[in-house]
């Protein structure tokens, strides 16, 4: 069927039901020429807004530079019980590590120890493989030490919308003091 006989709230509905990561607004805008940049925008919100104050099961949100469909993290405790298991979560380390890559990045290995005291390798390749930061680049320093920086799944992760949504270092503390040092990853989308 033509777009015309399907309205821009259902097209966009269906697209973000099946979209397996977060698509953006320059994405829709290639999908759909036929609509405009603004049409797109204003439904999105209106689609935010209705399941919002409806109270549904999942939720629109704007992560990591575009809009995906996901469950409302008030309903964790009843999704757990289908899945039986407990929310993913990151070491003490890993946190630490990935808190100094999102902060100073692009970061080295040697800025992650000065600031740790601790050997990074081992919790970099952690995150390296959960695809959480990435290498960057190399430094202009000799021995040319690699460069991380974060990924679009680390916004995901941690629903961002872009690094400047990143907690200040005093929201940071008070986090790490409310989850005794421990905060969650979401589980569920």
């Amino acid at each position: 069927m033509p777009a015309s006989q399907h309205s821009l709230k259902s097209i966009l509905e269906a697209m973000l039901l099946v979209g397996d990561r977060p698509i953006g607004l320059k994405k829709f805008t290639q999908l759909l020429p036929e609509y405009d940049r603004g049409a797109i925008i204003t439904t999105l919100k209106i689609l935010q807004r209705e399941y919002n104050d409806e109270k549904r099961g999942f939720e629109l949100k704007e992560v990591a530079g575009g809009f995906r469909l996901q469950t409302r993290k008030d309903l964790r405790s009843w999704l757990l019980r289908l899945k039986r298991s407990s929310p993913a979560r990151l070491s003490r380390a890993a946190l630490e590590t990935l808190a100094v890559v999102a902060y100073r990045q692009p970061a080295t290995r040697a800025d992650i120890e000065t600031i740790r005291g601790v050997d990074a390798s081992g919790t970099l390749n952690f995150l390296l493989n959960r695809k959480i930061i990435r290498i960057v680049g190399r430094k202009a320093l000799p021995g040319r030490p690699l460069l991380y920086g974060t990924t679009r799944q680390f916004l995901e992760i941690f629903e961002l919308k872009d690094l400047s949504d990143l907690p200040s270092l005093a929201e940071m503390a008070e986090l790490e003091r409310q989850t005794n040092g421990v905060p969650q990853i979401p589980l569920f989308r």
